[in-house]
């Protein structure tokens, strides 16, 4: 749901164009229900060498070519920028395609492809690992973007204690809808829903002449797996979904939700931080350094360091915290610096390095939002969303505020919102593998029960007692040799009788600043070529799945 505020910028790739989009024309009027894909038949991709140095892991890139609507196949088209790293084995041993997604709504894929060298066991080896920029993200064309600066600080604090805060934050909404309908291609917010990126899934399996697919989807990806299986589950193979949305609350609900899960992410945070009060000194105890956080907080939205850093941004650069442990140290040594040094510096760094102000830097907001703001009705009431938020604040103050104006647009979205997808996978007859944690707070875990329940033939892991949003293949055996069987043979933990779990593994570990070294997840990390793109890949994975969890 929120942009990931303590990794590194998201890395991006240049693809040449194979084939002509069609030159931009009147977009026709959005359907009510989105048109299926089955009767569009794109042209091959031509796929080549990629720019920036991806070629040494194997890369190659080019371009699908896909209707901007599919009720008019024969209309308008746009193209989307689509990478691969192609299988090593004997075509005897070839498992085909693994599409993937990093989630978002928004999220750049082109750089996923990185995963097969970190399946344990050489599994991956067996496919053709293709990414893949969405429609109106990244590398694809058009690339959707509204406002620039929209993340530039210091901005009103996000609690809207009094009515002038109320209206600053309520015009901003109005004013970033208002410019993404103003924005150059425009009418492609009529055109993302997450079954317009399905449509593009479906030609993107024709494309590479796939009678099924494989797939890798992380946070929102998960729902795009979970629509996908639902319309076409005659082309479902092995389908891996780690930390799932839950297809019945979403979007407005699922925000809600994420907001009390977040309550329990930050405090494990605070614990931990007074667990190591001896490496960084920001309280001894749990409530001592939650304290500590809160009162700099309050003292930043009235005085913000150095003009940028507010309470606001103080919480963004903590969000993370909730999302992963990956970046908890990082967090902790900027935090340390500020409490202990008075240097607001590193956290101000933090902040700046995930919200660039250059020239489409919104694109992956935009298209959050044009995608939660559209996928299903949204209230368009701002006092039914305030009467909300205000009844979740009560007990859950971390974060509501601030989910609350991320989303604030979607009260003032002028581009007319669908229906979800019944999702149900009654039809899909192949074992489906999912994977979330105890404590996922972007995807809270009693979603993952949910589509379970919808999924007959899934089995889910839980990382027991963990705080990690979209994990996997991140070093943990219990769960990476899992899926490394499952795309080996094809096999998932059995399914119990009971509403839980089918099999328990230990969480992502929770860092630890007083051990030395650290143990790399895979032996493809002794690649330097390979190991700089995962990092990227982890840090893209964390983006966008921030986006929506």
């Amino acid at each position: 749901m929120k942009r990931l505020l303590a990794v590194a910028a998201a890395a991006t790739v240049a693809v040449g164009v194979a084939g002509t989009a069609a030159a931009h024309g009147a977009d026709p009027a959005p359907s009510a229900k989105p048109a299926a894909a089955s009767g569009y038949n794109p042209p091959p991709i031509t796929w080549h060498k990629c720019q920036a140095g991806w070629n040494k892991a194997g890369f190659q890139c080019g371009r699908l070519i896909v209707p901007l609507d599919y009720s008019h196949p024969q209309g308008r088209k746009i193209s989307l920028a689509v990478s691969r790293i192609k299988h090593t084995v004997p075509r005897s041993k070839y498992q085909g395609v693994m599409l993937t997604n990093p989630g978002g709504p928004g999220g750049s894929g082109l750089i996923l492809p990185i995963l097969k060298y970190y399946v344990p066991n050489h599994a991956g080896d067996a496919y053709d690992w293709i990414g893949f920029d969405p429609r109106g993200v990244g590398s694809s064309r058009p690339s959707l973007t509204c406002n620039q600066y929209f993340f530039h600080g210091d901005r009103p604090q996000y609690r809207p204690v009094t009515g002038t805060i109320m209206h600053q934050w309520v015009t901003r909404s109005k004013r970033y809808a208002r410019q993404c309908v103003d924005a150059k291609h425009s009418a492609l917010f009529n055109h993302v829903k997450t079954v317009d990126t399905v449509n593009d899934m479906e030609s993107l399996r024709k494309a590479l002449h796939a009678k099924k697919i494989n797939y890798y989807g992380f946070s929102y990806g998960t729902y795009l797996g979970q629509v996908y299986a639902t319309l076409h589950p005659n082309r479902v193979r092995r389908f891996v979904l780690d930390s799932n949305v839950d297809p019945k609350r979403v979007f407005y609900k699922s925000n809600q939700d994420q907001d009390r899960a977040f309550q329990k992410t930050f405090n494990i945070y605070f614990h931990w931080l007074a667990r190591y009060h001896r490496v960084y000194h920001v309280g001894a105890t749990f409530h001592n350094a939650r304290a500590r956080w809160i009162a700099a907080r309050r003292h930043l939205d009235k005085h913000a360091a150095r003009g940028i850093l507010g309470g606001d941004e103080l919480i963004d650069v903590f969000t993370s915290a909730g999302y992963y442990v990956y970046g908890w140290e990082d967090i902790a040594k900027a935090w340390s610096a500020y409490e202990n040094q008075h240097n607001p510096r590193p956290l101000i760094r933090m902040y700046k390095s995930a919200n660039p102000i250059t020239k489409g830097a919104d694109n992956g907001y935009a298209m959050y939002l044009g995608t939660q703001c559209t996928d299903a009705p949204w209230p368009h009431n701002q006092a039914k969303t305030n009467r909300d938020n205000w009844r979740l604040d009560k007990r859950y103050s971390y974060f509501t505020w601030s989910n609350a104006w991320f989303n604030g647009p979607c009260d003032y979205w002028k581009f007319p919102a669908g229906q979800p997808v019944q999702v149900s996978g009654a039809n899909v007859k192949t074992p489906i593998l999912m994977i979330d944690e105890t404590y996922d707070a972007a995807t809270p875990y009693p979603g993952n029960l949910v589509v379970r329940h919808l999924f007959p033939s899934a089995s889910l892991i839980e990382g027991l007692d963990g705080s990690t949003h979209a994990g996997s293949l991140s070093g943990v055996a219990c769960t990476d040799d899992t899926i490394a069987r499952y795309l080996t043979k094809g096999t998932v933990p059995r399914r119990k009788a009971h509403y839980g779990a089918d099999k328990i593994c230990p969480p992502v570990p929770q860092p630890n600043p007083t051990a030395s070294g650290a143990a790399t997840p895979n032996a493809a990390a002794a690649n330097s070529v390979i190991a700089s793109l995962y990092a990227k890949a982890r840090q893209e994975i964390a983006r966008d799945s921030a986006l929506i969890g």
